[in-house]
């Protein structure tokens, strides 16, 4: 360990099975950088409060910045109270302040299940969120709800513009068989550009209703927000 490693310790995750790691940045001097939990503020605290006594990894990276500009990038960030487990987590943090680039590997390997999803699965807690007069309870399912639409919709808009070009590819392709008198070809490709127009349809739907959920969502925050 050295100023400006980016270090982790496993946790366990809430009372669920299993742990998850939890990263911040080695100041060098007994003190580390990182999103703290519960309070989700990054903070600079004694190693040992970041450790909670538990065995402390090393994150290695082939390319990074140098010790200092790491340091430096994580005290540019002290108080932010901006977390979000899906989007702004402890290791989307560290991961930037390492290598400027906000990822979180464990997220991509928690939910994938979200990203194969449909948009009805969301149709109760957003309801719930809609409906919740507690406004920091509100805020947090508002918050939530966002964060697994996004991840949904970033899943399925290129699908949709796949679909959506596939479509006018095949469309392509029939047309040219049929200027070839190739009956046999323009009827696979009229088939294939079928089945991709009703892809399309499908996914476009499914982008319809995320839409109208986000910006009931939004509604929401704006009311919690002026109240």
């Amino acid at each position: 360990m050295a100023r400006g490693d980016q270090i982790y310790v496993l946790r366990p995750f809430f009372n669920l099975t299993g742990v998850y790691e939890h990263h911040g940045i080695d100041c060098g001097d007994g003190t580390v950088v990182h999103y703290r939990k519960p309070s989700e503020v990054i903070e600079r605290t004694p190693l040992l409060t970041f450790s909670q006594g538990k065995k402390v990894y090393v994150k290695d990276y082939p390319t990074h910045f140098i010790p200092d500009v790491v340091v430096e990038r994580a005290f540019s960030r002290l108080g932010e109270r901006k977390y979000n487990f899906l989007f702004n987590n402890c290791e989307h943090f560290a991961n930037w302040c390492k290598t400027g680039v906000s990822w979180s590997q464990q997220v991509q390997d928690f939910i994938p299940f979200i990203t194969q999803t449909n948009p009805e699965q969301f149709q109760q807690p957003v309801e719930e969120a809609l409906r919740s007069t507690d406004q920091i309870n509100a805020k947090k399912m508002v918050d939530q709800a966002l964060g697994n639409i996004k991840v949904v919709w970033d899943n399925i808009q290129p699908q949709y513009q796949t679909a959506v070009q596939e479509t006018k590819t095949w469309h392509r392709v029939a047309m040219e068989a049929l200027k070839r008198d190739r009956e046999d070809l323009a009827r696979e490709a009229i088939r294939r550009k079928l089945h991709y127009h009703k892809q399309a349809k499908d996914l476009e739907a499914k982008l319809d209703k995320l839409a109208r959920m986000t910006e009931n969502l939004l509604k929401k925050e704006m009311l919690i927000m002026n109240n």
